[in-house]
């Protein structure tokens, strides 16, 4: 049976995306220990901690009280309750519907936490990243703040859909694991790719990175919405010490700004590099093939007495009619 084999330049194709993967990966890191990224990550959290704490002062109570009337609808959950409550485990009644509410609120943080940090930080970032490593890329500004606003709504608008279908899924213990980083990575490289571009690509040189990497960046927000289910540690920590969730909710906050932050950066190193070595491509003429160059050696230079000025040579007398 024939086997396929991938062609050599496809091959060097994929070690050459690793590589910058990688590369990106531990530069971002690096720049997340900046000062300015640290400074910008605040600005975030300072806005969503509020909106949080406002939002749970007018509402907590609320639906707290109306998770817990709605779980009592359901037969088995009452069965559940009423079963703890005869082993003598009645106090994880009051625990059930707070832990519910925040496991509820969490899809409309990480959507917060993603387009904030978008909005306020993506821009300062990609421009410290072009700034010190590629201060000669020419801005051809394919995307504004307009286009990257509808960009980054509507791929929201599609992610929102996605959990709305899949909730019932997350009953699943091990799809619950899987199915919220694959919305988060989905929707964090349709956004921070996006936003990466925007300054310095063309719409067609946009267009074209996103199709040719499209995998690459594919996992790295795979990776980060991996990362960004960090804190359901600390949902589950709540469980057992509810009284906490006013710490625990802002600490979860930074993490998601930090986590989305990376993110950012992550994009930002990978596509401007991707972006500066396909505007290399295109300067660089094509070799016909079977042919190369012609190259002279710096370790052996041509002998002066043997280079031939072209122009200075005469030209040959015609034929004697």
């Amino acid at each position: 049976m024939p086997t396929m084999v991938e062609p050599p330049g496809r091959i060097a194709g994929y070690a050459c995306d690793m590589r910058v993967l990688l590369g990106s990966f531990w530069r971002s890191v690096a720049y997340c220990l900046h000062p300015r990224v640290i400074a910008l990550s605040l600005l975030p959290l300072v806005l969503m901690v509020a909106g949080a704490f406002a939002l749970g002062y007018w509402f907590w109570d609320r639906a707290v009280d109306a998770v817990l009337a709605w779980l009592e609808t359901w037969s088995l959950v009452e069965f559940v309750l009423g079963w703890l409550d005869s082993v003598g485990l009645g106090a994880l009644r009051t625990v059930v519907a707070p832990l519910l509410v925040l496991v509820m609120a969490t899809p409309l943080i990480v959507v917060l936490a993603l387009l904030l940090v978008a909005f306020f930080m993506t821009p300062a970032m990609v421009d410290l990243v072009a700034q010190r490593r590629f201060p000669d890329l020419q801005r051809r500004r394919g995307g504004g703040v307009l286009g990257s606003v509808g960009w980054s709504l509507w791929s929201t608008v599609l992610a929102v859909l996605m959990l709305v279908v899949s909730l019932p899924f997350w009953l699943i213990p091990p799809l619950v694991l899987v199915l919220p980083p694959l919305i988060w990575g989905w929707l964090t490289y349709r956004v921070f790719a996006y936003d990466a571009l925007a300054e310095h690509a063309s719409v067609d040189e946009r267009r074209t990175l996103m199709a040719r990497h499209r995998v690459p960046l594919l996992v790295m927000g795979v990776i980060a919405g991996l990362i960004s289910a960090a804190p359901s540690v600390l949902w589950a920590s709540g469980a057992m010490f509810i009284a906490l969730a006013p710490l625990l909710v802002p600490l979860a906050i930074w993490i998601y700004a930090l986590v989305f932050a990376f993110a950012s950066l992550w994009y930002a190193h990978y596509l401007l590099q991707a972006l500066d070595e396909l505007r290399r491509e295109a300067t660089t003429p094509p070799v016909p093939p079977g042919s190369s160059a012609p190259t002279v050696s710096a370790a052996h230079p041509v002998p002066a007495d043997r280079i031939v000025d072209v122009e200075a040579r005469p030209l040959p007398s015609p034929p004697a009619s």
